[in-house]
């Protein structure tokens, strides 16, 4: 079983407003509510892929009861621990530009992180485990390190996909796979790049630091691939971005969809791609008709193989 953990989920409340006017009166002409954050979202996608998955975290009040509800509605399986507090609302507003306004969540204790914990530690090494999207408020900044050393202490593959620097302690347990894009990858160095082999020289220093595959986003631009056997690029795919939320989660579920069973790192590329480009291409998630149709777009070029 793939379990993914989302420590701050949220509802994410997309509404359409055409020619917003700030600090005026302003009507939506489309509004929409999707269970969200991060884990939730690889979820999602690995269950429109046929792989069976497990959301933890922590939910609380009304907008916590919608996730659980909409969770169940859609088929996946889930074991959150209810905390005191809403559950955030993230607020997706549409128009000539996107902006988005994200809410705090509630404030996690100290009982329910080791409530957490405890899941975790009940997980075996047939078992894989996903940690991505951002801290709640009251959780240890390193819970993320703490989790990734349980699942090296227990031989549980893992997959992580965060933005901060706390991911250079994670690097040592081994992480399956980390996904930064570009722009992330940029400041976990404190730098900017000036070309594609710059891409490749900070992707190859997350891999001696002990990640077995780097996949680095480059939106529109495609991505690389950079493990022990070689680094690969793809280019973007051709399509109208509709919708940039979760497209990165849909990467991960797409690459560990494949991997998860044992399949080669380079199909798993594909189905990630594919998987990320069907949700930019999407109002919502990717689905798995636009999955299919995506992956033989997908042109896997050689940069080098060792």
């Amino acid at each position: 079983m793939i379990y993914t953990v989302t420590l701050n989920p949220a509802i994410d409340y997309v509404i359409e407003v055409p020619d917003f006017k700030e600090g005026q009166l302003n009507k939506t002409n489309k509004e929409l509510s999707f269970p969200g954050g991060k884990g939730i979202n690889v979820s999602r996608v690995l269950h429109e892929l046929g792989v069976s998955s497990k959301n933890l975290g922590f939910i609380g009040g009304f907008t916590g009861q919608f996730i659980a509800s909409e969770l169940e509605h859609l088929g996946l399986c889930q074991d959150f621990i209810t905390v005191d507090g809403d559950t955030r609302i993230n607020i997706k507003l549409k128009s000539e530009a996107e902006t988005e306004i994200n809410g705090l969540g509630p404030v996690i204790t100290k009982e329910d992180t080791l409530a957490l914990i405890q899941k975790i530690e009940e997980l075996t090494q047939s078992d894989w485990l996903v940690l991505s999207g951002s801290l709640p408020t009251g959780i240890d900044k390193d819970i993320y390190t703490k989790l990734a050393q349980i699942a090296d202490d227990k031989h549980i593959p893992f997959v992580v996909d965060i933005s901060d620097k706390s991911l250079f302690d994670i690097l040592k347990y081994q992480p399956m796979l980390v996904k930064p894009n570009e722009h992330e990858l940029a400041e976990l160095f404190d730098t900017t790049f000036t070309s594609f082999d710059d891409l490749v020289v900070h992707g190859k220093k997350l891999l001696a630091m002990g990640a077995k595959n780097v996949l680095i986003t480059m939106g529109k631009d495609g991505a690389i691939l950079i493990n022990e056997v070689g680094t690969y690029q793809v280019d973007g795919l051709k399509g109208t971005l509709i919708n940039s939320v979760g497209s990165g989660d849909s990467v991960v579920a797409g690459f560990i969809s494949q991997l998860s069973q044992g399949k080669n790192t380079l199909l798993a590329l594909r189905y990630g791609i594919a998987s990320g480009s069907a949700t930019a291409f999407n109002q919502d998630l990717a689905i798995l008709v636009d999955i299919e149709r995506l992956l033989d777009q997908v042109v896997i070029k050689v940069i080098e193989e060792n």
